[in-house]
């Protein structure tokens, strides 16, 4: 029995932590938020589901905005089904962000769209009938 549970969290840069969208738009919600100190930068932990965290650390730097070495965001975001992916896409195109079409993979529908700092992020359902079974022990 593997002893990872899975993905806690993932770090990202951001310019203004007052602009996120994952909260509002794709409907995730805010865990916390700290305010900056004299030593750290402000930072906001934003719960998409599950046990699994977005952390964003604001930084006057601007985070990168390049494809991975596959051409995609390199991370993304889970949906539950086909229809909710269409209505996340329809919100997304109805708040000014771009966003690609939904494409049809083996396992799973998937989108790539850009959040408000530039960054690519993949937005993802798992097609019914073709989740990978969990190992037996």
């Amino acid at each position: 029995m593997p002893d990872l549970l899975g993905i806690n969290h993932l770090t990202l840069s951001t310019t203004d932590l007052d602009r996120l969208h994952y909260t509002g738009l794709l409907g995730a919600s805010l865990a916390f938020e700290r305010a900056a100190t004299g030593s750290d930068p402000r930072i906001a932990v934003v719960d998409v589901g599950g046990d699994d965290h977005l952390m964003f650390v604001e930084t006057a730097t601007a985070p990168g905005t390049e494809p991975d070495p596959l051409g995609g965001a390199g991370w993304g975001l889970r949906v539950a089904t086909h229809a909710r992916l269409g209505e996340v896409r329809e919100r997304i195109l109805r708040a000014g962000f771009p966003v690609g079409r939904i494409e049809t993979l083996p396992t799973q529908w998937t989108m790539t769209a850009r959040d408000p700092d530039g960054r690519p992020v993949d937005v993802r359902a798992h097609r019914p009938g073709t989740a990978p079974s969990s190992p037996t022990g």
